[in-house]
């Protein structure tokens, strides 16, 4: 299957972007790897982006397509992928269509992850980070340490990280209102989104979106 993966910030898109590439035997592309992978391998693509993040400047659309392009034509994703972070808005979406054109292929569906916006500032506001090791992290109202501001693992003091601040993810969200939402109204004049509630258990949403992609293929 190809699959593009929807849904605001904090609605959990890498963790169920990495079950559901597992599940369906497809490789799980997201804009960040790529990034990493463009820039630590000295490309092309990857030098461009490097510029104008060190200029503190956004990579523009076409950079980011070209590397995405790059990345859907290795063999591993001949099968179908699972895209998470691109498209990102209405011209990377046309983009995109482009290229599958061109390859003969069509995205199987858009799978949008939806999630209450209160819901999505409670889960990100409320992380907290070890300072001793970032891979220690807890939840203010969901996974919270035994001892407030101290980690359980290694006593190091928690912390907030500035963009998990209520006023930082309020305005991440803005942006994705603006920019990223758009992109379900236009998959949806294309019959391809599958909308499913992204609250619960992890395991519990993989399994709601196995199912919605299941009843989509079928469709």
């Amino acid at each position: 299957m190809r699959i593009v993966l929807v849904g605001p910030p904090g609605a959990g898109k890498g963790t169920q972007a990495a079950y559901l590439a597992k599940n369906l035997s497809i490789p799980h592309i997201s804009t960040g790897d790529l990034f990493r992978a463009n820039i630590s391998q000295g490309t092309d693509l990857g030098k461009q982006a490097r510029a104008y993040m060190d200029a503190g400047q956004l990579v523009p659309d076409e950079v980011t397509i070209g590397m995405a392009k790059d990345r859907m034509s290795q063999p591993d994703a001949v099968n179908g992928f699972l895209l998470d972070g691109f498209p990102r808005n209405v011209g990377q979406a046309e983009a995109l269509d482009v290229m599958l054109k061109d390859e003969g292929v069509k995205l199987d569906a858009v799978l949008d992850l939806e999630v209450p916006e209160d819901e999505v500032v409670k889960r990100i506001a409320g992380r907290r980070i070890c300072r001793n090791d970032s891979a220690h992290v807890f939840h203010a109202t969901y996974n919270p340490p035994k001892t407030e501001g101290v980690c359980d693992t290694c006593g190091g003091e928690l912390y907030q990280r500035e963009d998990d601040s209520e006023e930082t993810v309020r305005t991440r969200l803005e942006v994705y209102h603006t920019q990223t939402e758009p992109i379900i109204d236009y998959y949806r004049s294309q019959d391809l989104v599958v909308t499913i509630s992204a609250l619960g258990k992890v395991t519990d949403v993989t399994d709601r979106a196995m199912e919605a992609l299941k009843k989509s293929d079928e469709g």
